[in-house]
């Protein structure tokens, strides 16, 4: 199987396990609303099928259970969504092309959705695994150590010069951000797959290239695409101050980066059936 065919095989499986369980198991039907709405809005779905993929990989069964735990990874992921839009943090309008959770239903029931979601994603991983390995994975993924460190590192750095042109700085900053949860996905993958030690080392090593890459994809998405393109507002990192690896490197010397990352990840599943899980290296064509 192709990624493409795994991509519109898997996806509306997960659109409707996430629409049908936010709406039958939130009881109060407002604030479900406002948490489908962010959940609902689009998205690439790139976590959850990150999950299921690397199973895919180990020949693992994919049923219900393993797609409460991959709809869980979403919820968590569109949490910290919400939360980075907010004026306090990146201050956006939009996302995937709708306005942001903030803009649509104000400001604090915005938080208190993302507030939801968090634990909410934390319970559907513990329910469809049974296991307290996956919950640590994605709970060290997002927290201090990880994702919400990596965040706070972002805010710390804008518009400070002291770090603009540290590359340690700013490399530990785009991993903990963005590079962590995603390597989650993979490392829960392997985990519930029951991998063995060479599939597991082939699998993280495959997870951190990508895991580093899709910052500096992202990064580029800001000045390549137009703003209906991303479904976000672009060009803005250098108007707010941001640092990052395009502003380090710039547009060039990114792009040769990225595309070292890509053979990296490629090189590192040799002895694997990866076929889709090569496939999700494909997103960063657009931007290269």
């Amino acid at each position: 199987m192709t990624f493409n065919e795994f991509k519109a095989t898997w996806t509306p499986v997960i659109d409707n396990f996430l629409r049908e369980h936010l709406e039958s198991e939130v009881t109060d039907k407002k604030i479900s609303q406002i948490m489908s709405y962010s959940v609902m809005a689009g998205g690439k779905r790139l976590r959850p099928l990150l999950f299921l993929a690397t199973l895919a990989a180990l020949k693992a069964k994919i049923s219900d259970n393993e797609i409460r735990i991959a709809c869980g990874i979403e919820l968590i992921h569109t949490y910290s969504l919400i939360h980075d839009d907010l004026p306090a943090m990146d201050n956006d309008d939009f996302r995937r092309g709708k306005l942001t959770s903030h803009k649509k239903w104000g400001e604090a029931e915005a938080i208190l959705a993302g507030d939801a979601l968090l634990p909410m994603g934390i319970q559907w991983i513990a329910q469809g695994s049974n296991s307290a390995n996956l919950v640590n994975i994605i709970t060290k993924a997002v927290g201090p150590n990880g994702m919400v460190g990596g965040q706070y590192l972002d805010i710390d750095s804008t518009n400070n010069e002291s770090v603009a042109h540290n590359s340690e700085f700013i490399n530990k900053m785009e991993w903990l951000k963005t590079g962590c949860l995603l390597r989650a996905c993979v490392e829960m993958g392997a985990d519930y797959g029951h991998a063995n030690i060479s599939q597991r080392k082939q699998l993280l090593q495959f997870a951190h290239a990508f895991g580093r890459s899709y910052q500096i994809y992202d990064d580029l998405v800001d000045v390549v695409e137009t703003s209906e393109e991303a479904g976000k507002k672009t060009h803005k990192d250098s108007e707010n101050g941001k640092n990052n690896t395009l502003t380090l490197l710039g547009i060039a010397q990114s792009r040769e980066e990225l595309s070292a990352l890509i053979n990296e990840a490629q090189q590192s599943l040799k002895n694997i059936d990866s076929h889709v899980l090569v496939g999700f290296l494909d997103l960063y064509k657009k931007v290269l």
